[in-house]
């Protein structure tokens, strides 16, 4: 399991939201192309982008930057938030982004989403859909930036993708998003056992190591953190097991190859 370090960002700045709710935010000092170098030194080969201003109106407001953060090329990219037209997507794959997160759209536009799926490539798009669970435990989907939805299930969501190739799905709950209580690992056992050919990519909740050991024994190709890692809350030795570019001291080398 990789992890993937997320930037999300509103007006042009690093934020987090608390559980999804944009009047709970909190601002960061670090600029978007510092973070980017912080978690690229740390040994990240992905970056989670998220335009929060795009998810909730539809239209990418901070591409300027992520553009910037392409253009460096340091790490490769996936990138959502307001990606509701073939035209947005295709923008952002020639400039550089490696794959585009489709979170609103997937659910709104069904058959153009498909037709992205199959023109694209299953490798540079992902469909993102975030949840809430009912009083029956069973995950909803809301969209626009979390404020809409809630009638369709997450299950019935992915079903007509499985005939179109898709591979990567980007699953978050949206109650344990920058709450730091611990992720929904009975949400992305429950995920593997109905679709275990997608690679699950599981968001909300990470607030230390152990909660990213916990979700690779899900079988989740990768978790999505953002509050932890800007917070510094894990440690690099904790996050070297996770991140495919670390270094590792000479002396685990070395011990390795004996």
């Amino acid at each position: 399991m990789q992890l993937f370090p997320a930037i999300d960002l509103r007006g042009g700045r690093c934020v987090r939201l608390y559980r999804g709710d944009f009047g709970a935010e909190t601002r960061y000092e670090l600029q978007p192309h510092e973070l980017l170098q912080r978690y690229r030194a740390l040994g990240a080969a992905w970056l989670h982008v998220v335009d929060l201003d795009g998810a909730k109106d539809g239209v990418l407001a901070n591409r300027a930057i992520v553009v910037a953060l392409a253009s460096q090329q340091a790490v490769s990219l996936q990138v959502g938030g307001g990606m509701r037209s073939a035209e947005a997507l295709s923008d952002l794959l020639r400039n550089g982004v490696d794959r585009v997160v489709v979170g609103s759209a997937a659910v709104e536009q069904p058959r153009e989403v498909a037709q992205w799926l199959t023109h694209f490539g299953p490798e540079r798009v992902c469909l993102a859909f975030d949840v809430r669970l009912d009083e029956r435990g069973e995950p909803r989907v809301r969209t626009r930036g979390w404020t809409q939805g809630g009638s369709v299930s997450l299950w019935s969501a992915i079903e007509p993708y499985c005939i179109c190739g898709l591979r990567h799905v980007l699953c978050t709950d949206i109650d344990r998003d920058g709450a730091l209580t611990g992720p929904n690992l009975d949400l992305y056992r429950e995920a593997l056992r109905r679709f275990p050919g997608l690679a699950w990519q599981a968001s909300g909740g990470v607030r230390h190591a152990a909660d990213l050991t916990a979700l690779a024994g899900t079988g989740v190709h990768a978790a999505v953190s953002g509050k932890a890692l800007l917070e510094e809350l894990m440690t690099p030795e904790e996050l070297r097991p996770f991140l495919p570019n670390a270094s590792f001291p000479a002396s685990t080398s070395a011990t390795a190859k004996s």
